[in-house]
């Protein structure tokens, strides 16, 4: 069974608990692991960049609600809140 690890820190806590891993792996014989290899990678996954402005979920809401807040700043609020949500 091979670990492919992103940091060099990480294979030496998995060597040092290999015979741990071993034990709880034989526990399980559905597996047949006979020999656990680790081994330290350069290539990072590449992680899709997204895009902060456009939201990442439908949504659900129509902004029909009542604003009774009296305070002049928190009312403001959140009407800005109600049009971000009538112009998504």
């Amino acid at each position: 069974m091979y670990f492919v690890l992103t940091h060099p820190v990480y294979k030496m806590e998995f060597e040092y608990n290999k015979s741990l891993i071993n034990t709880l792996l034989k526990k399980y014989p559905i597996l047949q692991v006979e020999q656990l290899k680790f081994f330290v990678t350069n290539k990072r996954e590449k992680k899709e960049k997204i895009n902060i402005n456009s939201p990442i979920y439908k949504e659900r809401s129509y902004g029909i609600f009542s604003n009774h807040l009296t305070n002049e700043k928190f009312h403001d609020k959140i009407e800005e809140i109600r049009k971000i949500i009538k112009n998504s």
